[in-house]
Parts: structure tokens; sequence; C-alpha cells
């Protein structure tokens, strides 16, 4: 095992074989965005290719005013502490993070065959063979995260990446926690469907709380969801929480007559209601009868083939994403010079001669060295010119205001 990576928000990168001066931090400027994947409501994901190494990454970077706005800071916070310190292959693991005045990033591995949670939605029909391996995959994840003293607490179809040959990698650490010793998790945290029975009755009666068990709980719920394309209770996120209690007490779980009784046994066990009798640990999922043939050191290192395979398209090619990002920055500027008057450009002709400099008209052949500064300060210039057209003549001052400048 490599070493750990060592990563802070004032720009940090791991140990792991550097290739710059240890004494630089990684910043945004080592990498080259191919494309964008992604967009929350206050983050977005780019597909990334590290300069010097030509490695490519996912890289999400969050908006810190509107992290500030959502009350989101603890959760990225806790999410970078959690992340920096692990490593494993059936996780998405973070290699670098860094922030600049108005961001903040995180590079991850890159995956590219979608999550779980999308090839549902596409009908996909996962066999047992298939769910088979996810199960031992992520037993030996969630075996990690333990030794590390981390529940994860929203193990979900969402939050399972596949790689490019089909394994599954958790990502997601918003929500997780780190328990030390006999320490409990008491708040109520996670998705509904997928949380284990003691999370609602420690928020409901104020019980003893819930340790590793509870991401066990949600595998079996993933695992089961994943074979018959319905959760094993009808639970959704408005559910009340004395419902989804009376219903834990009173439903029974149908099992399909089409599943090998081995199956049937190790999900059983995954969905006992009672966290001192689940299966819970490493060590039971593998006395589990069912999994008596696997090859753990196989699947560790990824030698056994998943039975689904994504259709991922690899071909970043680098070309057509240049002229797509020509293409966005002539429009910008020419609705820039449509909206403005000749007196706007003669106050912004600094920036906008900067913004329109050859390499951004020409950027098909080198769009890479678009700064996203420039993008964003564009955009701005753009959206504020629209505001302001046709307010006619201003004092100077209050003009360069309105321009953000």
């Amino acid at each position: 095992m490599r070493s750990r990576p060592r990563t802070n928000m004032g720009g940090g990168h791991s140990h792991r074989a550097p290739v710059f001066d240890e004494n630089e931090d990684v910043n945004f400027d080592h990498f080259q965005i191919l494309r964008a994947i992604g967009k929350g409501s206050f983050g977005k994901v780019c597909i990334v290719q590290k300069r010097d190494t030509k490695k490519m990454y996912a890289m999400k970077y969050m908006n810190k005013q509107k992290c500030i706005e959502r009350d989101e800071v603890r959760n990225v916070f806790r999410e970078l502490q959690i992340m920096q310190g692990l490593e494993h292959p059936f996780l998405v693991n973070l290699w670098y993070s860094f922030q600049d005045e108005e961001d903040m990033f995180m590079v991850v591995d890159l995956l590219l065959g979608g999550d779980l949670r999308y090839h549902l939605q596409q009908n996909v029909h996962f066999n047992e063979g298939t769910v088979k391996l996810y199960i031992c995959e992520l037993a030996l994840s969630l075996d990690y995260l333990q030794r590390y003293h981390i529940i994860h607490r929203d193990i979900k179809p969402d939050n399972i990446l596949l790689d490019e040959h089909g394994h599954v990698h958790i990502t997601d650490f918003n929500v997780a926690t780190i328990v030390k010793g006999s320490e409990k998790a008491s708040s109520m945290a996670g998705t509904k469907p997928y949380m284990a029975p003691e999370v609602f009755q420690a928020f409901m009666d104020g019980g003893p709380g819930y340790s590793y068990p509870v991401d066990w709980w949600s595998l079996g719920v993933t695992a089961y969801e994943l074979l018959r394309g319905w959760r094993p209770y009808e639970i959704h996120s408005a559910t009340p929480i004395d419902e989804i209690l009376n219903m834990f007490k009173i439903e029974r779980v149908h099992y399909s007559s089409t599943w090998c009784k081995g199956m049937i046994a190790l999900l059983k066990k995954l969905l006992t209601k009672d966290p001192e009798c689940r299966l819970s640990s490493l060590a039971d999922i593998q006395n589990s009868p069912y999994l008596a043939d696997v090859n753990w050191d196989a699947v560790l290192e990824k030698a056994m083939t998943p039975g689904f395979v994504p259709n991922v398209d690899n071909k970043l090619n680098v070309s057509d994403q240049g002229a797509a990002m020509a293409k966005k920055v002539n429009g910008m500027l020419n609705c820039i010079n449509k909206c403005l008057t000749s007196r706007d450009k003669e106050i912004i002709a600094p920036l906008y001669s900067a913004l329109a400099r050859p390499h951004l008209e020409d950027c098909v052949q080198s769009w890479s060295s678009l700064h996203k500064k420039d993008l964003d300060r564009l955009e701005t210039v753009q959206r504020r010119a629209t505001e302001i057209k046709g307010v006619g003549n201003r004092p100077e001052e209050k003009r360069l205001r309105e321009l953000g400048l």
C-alpha cells in the first residue's frame, strides 16, 4: 500500500511519487480542463488532466459563498478531513485539494462508468453473479473504512460509481462520521430508504445510538434493489419516521423465488433488524456459505471480471472540446459587443482586450490555456453588460461598479 495522501485546503498534495518540487503547492494551473461532466447546486465536476504526469482525474469545485449560504461548509470540511487519510481500490480516492478566493477544489479518481442509480434507471438487469461480486468489493471497502473508525452513513446506488471495467467505488463522504472505541453515533443522517432501524430509533426515543452495522444494512438494501429493481421496504424521503418504525415491526421482506438460497440467506442476514445479529464485518461476510468459493485476494486485486461492464466513452477529443470552448468564448464576446455602448467599451477596454487576446480567439488549438478566472470574469462581464444595456450615461465610478470591475 502506498503512503496515505496528505491534503489541506491551503493547497495540499499526496506524498505519492511527487513530480513537482515538494515545497510547491498544487493549484488549479497544474491541471488542464477537458470537459464538464456534472453540476450541482453549489459546485461543478470536470474531467481534468494533470499537466506534468498526463494522468486524468475528476475535479470537483465548490463555490465558497454558496457553501456558506447553504450551510454546507461543515460537511465539505468533514468530507475533506475523512477522505485525505484514505486510499483503497473500491473507494473514490482524494488526491489533491486546494482553494482560491472563490472556490474550493477536490481532485479525485476519475470514474466514467456512471453510478448504480443511473444504471437502474436505464433498466439494467444485474444478475446474481454481478451483485455477488459487488457485495464482496463493497464489503472490502466497508471493512477498510471500519478500520479507520468511519461510518459512511449513506451507502446507496447513487453513491456507488463504476469504473470502465465495472468495479464499484464508494463516493460521497458528506455525511460520514468518525467514532472511536465504544462510541456511538446518534444524529439523523443518510437517505431514509437505506437507513437502518437503529438510526430511526436513536432519533425517536434517544436510544443507545448506532455504529458500523448501519452501513451493512444499507449494503443489504442496495443489493436487494439491484437484484429486484425496487427496495425491500416502501420507504421514501417523505415517509414519517413513526410509520417507518412501524413498517419494520409488522412487514416481512419478500425474496424472489428465482434467487438462489445462498443469496437469500445472505440478504436476510444483512437485513436483520437487530444490529447485534446482523452481518456487519468482513469476517461475517467471508463466513457466509454463499461466499465460500470467493477468492478474496483476487477480488481485492480486481482480478475478478464483473458481470456488467458499462459503456464508457473514453475518447476525450480535445480538439472537439476546444472548438466548443472557442464557440462559447466568441459568443460571449459578441454579446458584450452588442450590449455595451462605446463608452462602456472604453471603460472596460483593458479587461476586454485581455479577454479577447489571440489565444482565446484561436482556442481550438490552445484552448486549454484559458484559465478558469478568465472564463468566470468573461461570464460576469457578459451578465453585467446585458443587465445595464441601454441605461445611458452614468458617472464612470458607478458604471465600473455595475460592471463589477
